[in-house]
């Protein structure tokens, strides 16, 4: 029987080995490749149930007025400039008021001429009711007649009127002095609490107008207490009944970001706005819990306020952006490809959602959902480090 040549089982070898590299190089080159996903482990941690508001609020201070003098005119002082901060009853403005000035001179100088007839007509009625009183002891021992006793009683009685006329006349004078303070007070502005000046409308010589109720007339000073800040924001009237007085809010600012401070609804308004081509919304009031943390804060500061219902702590949960229709995820597996599983949810808010079955701390879900080709049973890579569990 004759062998198989040595050399051509070599050669078949050799065929088919390369044969084999070349199925697993066109395999290797042709194989899918790993979509890039960024992965969140799951872990556990704090989860809470919040409402924001729907649109920007704002920051307000707790007493802020608008100024105006009761009467026009010119104005002839300013005391203060923008910027200033003033003190309680402190003079910030004041119209040119001569001829009231004078009036009230004029009155003083009244008053005191009848506070002197008082002096004058009661010395006079006392004088007179003690020669009445002499009058009638003479009657009584028969020296003087009887009709010039009750004639002297008569003046008596006659000058004791006229001292209280001129004491009614004191009260008259006076009461007009204070009706010409009256009239000057119209003429100046008093700062009504502690504050700082925010704007100023007309300069010295420049003419005032009053700002009657309904007259979109700019005021002439606006005074800003800004010791006593709060946050005015709208929400959603589906949201309103949830809200109460006292709960624990999170307030961020614009102007600070990345950062947000603790604080509590004060005020729920008791009626629903309706600006027209906005939704219908209710306005809440929230103060800071520590105003000193927010640092020096300005009057009109956009603001956002989160309101937190319920509060959940050391529960398991996922990133919100994790989840999709049917509260499901996408969960990795050892081999690198991605499993749906649906998961039953508790609390959620934008952040983080509550897992109550479904999940297991330490397991990978994909929160990049967005990127095409993400789905069950493709093969992915992790595209970045993954956030530790519970952070």
């Amino acid at each position: 029987m004759k062998l198989p040549d040595h050399s051509l089982v070599r050669r078949l070898a050799l065929g088919l080995a390369i044969l084999a590299i070349l199925a697993t190089a066109l395999w290797w080159f042709g194989r899918p490749k790993p979509i890039p996903v960024v992965f969140a482990e799951v872990g556990r941690g704090k989860v809470e149930s919040t409402i924001a508001n729907t649109r920007a609020g704002t920051v307000e201070a707790c007493q802020r007025t608008k100024l105006s003098t009761i009467l026009g005119g010119r104005i002839e002082m300013l005391a203060v400039k923008e910027g200033d901060r003033v003190k309680k009853g402190q003079l910030l403005m004041k119209l040119w008021n001569d001829d009231q000035q004078a009036q009230g001179k004029l009155a003083q100088a009244q008053a005191e001429v009848a506070r002197r007839r008082v002096g004058e007509a009661c010395t006079l009625a006392a004088n007179a009711e003690r020669e009445a009183g002499r009058q009638t002891a003479l009657r009584v021992r028969g020296f003087v007649s009887i009709s010039k006793e009750e004639a002297a009683r008569a003046d008596a009685q006659s000058r004791r009127a006229g001292c209280d006329t001129a004491k009614a006349d004191v009260v008259q004078a006076e009461a007009h002095v204070r009706v010409t303070r009256v009239e000057q007070g119209r003429t100046v502005l008093y700062a009504p609490f502690a504050g700082t000046v925010a704007k100023i409308v007309g300069e010295v010589g420049e003419y005032s107008t009053p700002s009657p109720p309904g007259v979109p007339t700019p005021p002439a000073i606006d005074l800003i207490d800004d010791s006593c800040l709060y946050v005015k924001a709208p929400m959603d009237e589906v949201d309103a009944p949830k809200i109460q007085a006292g709960q624990p809010v999170r307030i961020s600012l614009d102007a600070l970001p990345k950062q947000s401070f603790p604080g509590r609804v004060k005020r729920v308004a008791p009626y629903v706005s309706a600006v027209e081509k906005q939704s219908r919304t209710v306005d809440i009031e929230a103060v800071f819990d520590r105003p000193e943390e927010a640092g020096k804060l300005l009057v009109g500061y956009s603001a956002d306020v989160e309101v937190i219902l319920v509060v959940r702590d050391n529960v398991v949960r996922v990133p919100t952006p994790a989840l999709f229709e049917g509260g499901k995820v996408l969960v990795a597996r050892a081999d690198g490809t991605l499993e749906e599983r649906k998961i039953k949810t508790g609390l959620a808010n934008w952040e983080y959602t509550e897992v109550l079955e479904g999940l297991a701390p330490g397991e990978r879900v994909v929160t990049s959902l967005e990127r095409e080709g993400v789905k069950a049973g493709v093969h992915v890579v992790a595209d970045g480090k993954i956030p530790p569990a519970g952070k």
